[in-house]
């Protein structure tokens, strides 16, 4: 059940004189277990729901509606308690985590309503029969999907988890209701990559379009490894055949299909492809197309400044030539500028995890002080940050980072708008100069 909160002024529920404390119990004869049942019926025009007042009596409405009008309801809880993972996944990053750090960075979210509400991934090995009748019967798309591999015992022993094979059957009854997957494989060298790859490319692309996207990412590599799977890092080699490989694979298929993480791109040390090779950027968020389009925004923001400063540019060693190419690019529309850009080495995780994103505030402090050139300003991009909070993953804050180089520091909002804005003014929209 849903217990209401609060009833707007002008919804369907105040007319029906729904109160604070009442209990919504059913859409249609469907038990109201979160406010994914309430958000679908909400959209709907004709259903029915079952409510029960403060003193437990029961009363069914027979609503009728126009599309755009809403019930106007919010509750107490939305009864989306997060449900975890079950897999021991082979490669899986949280495992990798070292002790003692924030709580949150330990949780395994497995839960397809986030990933429909969210855009998470999710690996639907814990979903059973009402979930997945749920998600055809409501229409729950785009789910993301992790897919890993189309071959089922390989996957059941990449997830260690006997029930992973089903992943195959789900794919196709999720593509035959309507449902879009936008689905992605962590390339682990030496067990789904080669000629597993191909296969999964191309069992997937045999739902197209449903399944809309495949995406694929490096596995990310610590140093905390001790007693886990062996892993080996993906290597120029290994990248540049990847490249090759995907290429081959979208020009079999005759569409863009495959998209790979940039992080490929910069170990094989070739360019990315072209802004217009991502469509949309439905897999941004996994890191695919992401220099792309930065650079993109970053030419369409540029235009002629003069403002005299040396900034200090801080990335991870995967995007500093990337990012050094940016600041050589702004400094010819700002001649007044001098910028250094430095690829800061990550001693916490270890030299393999090499993404700003997961960088601590000791080892960028570490590496600012040791920083020999001067420099007035220092600029981060936010993911360094813990989002809507001013802290890094250690639990450095940003003032303490100032305080302790004794310099203001600069945070992009993660565009190439923003990494201009932050590197040729001095203004403050949310908080760009701290």
């Amino acid at each position: 059940m849903l217990k209401i909160a609060e009833v707007e002024k002008h919804g369907i529920g105040r007319e029906l004189k729904l109160k604070s404390g009442y209990s919504v119990i059913d859409f249609d004869g469907y038990p109201a277990n979160d406010v994914i049942d309430y958000l679908y019926f909400d959209a709907r025009e004709n259903f029915t729901m079952r409510v029960a007042d403060i003193k437990g009596r029961e009363t069914v409405f027979e609503i009728e509606k126009d599309e755009y009008e809403t019930l106007g309801l919010t509750f107490e809880n939305d009864g989306m308690a997060i449900k975890t993972c079950r897999n021991k996944c082979i490669f899986c990053f949280v495992d990798q985590m070292p002790s003692g750090m924030r709580d949150t960075l330990y949780v395994k979210d497995d839960d397809y309503r986030q990933s429909f509400l969210c855009g998470n991934f999710v690996t639907l090995t814990n979903i059973d029969e009402r979930d997945a009748e749920r998600i055809c019967r409501y229409g729950l798309s785009p789910l993301y999907v992790s897919v890993h591999t189309m071959n089922p015992l390989l996957r059941e022993k990449m997830t260690n988890n006997r029930f992973a094979g089903k992943i195959v059957d789900y794919l196709k009854r999720f593509a035959a209701a309507g449902i879009v997957m936008n689905t992605q494989i962590v390339l682990v060298p030496g067990v789904n990559d080669g000629a597993e790859l191909d296969y999964s490319a191309r069992e997937l692309f045999k739902l197209y379009p449903q399944v809309s996207t495949l995406a694929v990412v490096p596995c990310g590599i610590t140093k905390y490894r001790e007693g886990l799977f062996e892993i080996k890092d993906a290597d120029k080699y290994f990248c540049e055949k990847v490249i090759e490989q995907a290429d081959a694979l979208n020009r079999e298929f005759g569409v863009n299909f495959i998209t790979l993480a940039d992080e490929f791109f910069f170990k094989a040390g070739v360019p990315v492809k072209p802004y217009e090779f991502y469509g949309e950027f439905p897999q941004i968020e996994n890191g695919v197309g992401m220099t792309a389009k930065f650079y993109r925004e970053l030419t369409e923001a540029i235009e002629e400044r003069k403002y005299e400063k040396t900034l200090l540019i801080v990335t991870g060693t995967s995007a500093e030539n990337f990012i050094r190419e940016c600041s050589e690019l702004v400094k010819k529309h700002c001649k007044s500028l001098k910028t250094h850009v430095i690829g800061v080495s990550n001693d916490f995780f270890g030299s393999t995890v090499n993404c700003s994103g997961l960088l601590t505030g000791k080892d960028v402090l570490a590496a600012c002080e040791s920083f020999a050139e001067p420099y007035d300003e220092l600029v981060i991009p936010c993911n360094m940050l813990k989002e809507f909070e001013e802290v890094f993953l250690d639990g450095l804050t940003l003032k303490e980072l100032s305080e302790k180089l004794g310099k203001r520091v600069r945070v992009t909002r993660g565009s190439g708008g923003s990494f201009f804005e932050a590197l040729t003014s001095d203004y403050d929209t949310n908080g760009i100069i701290r």
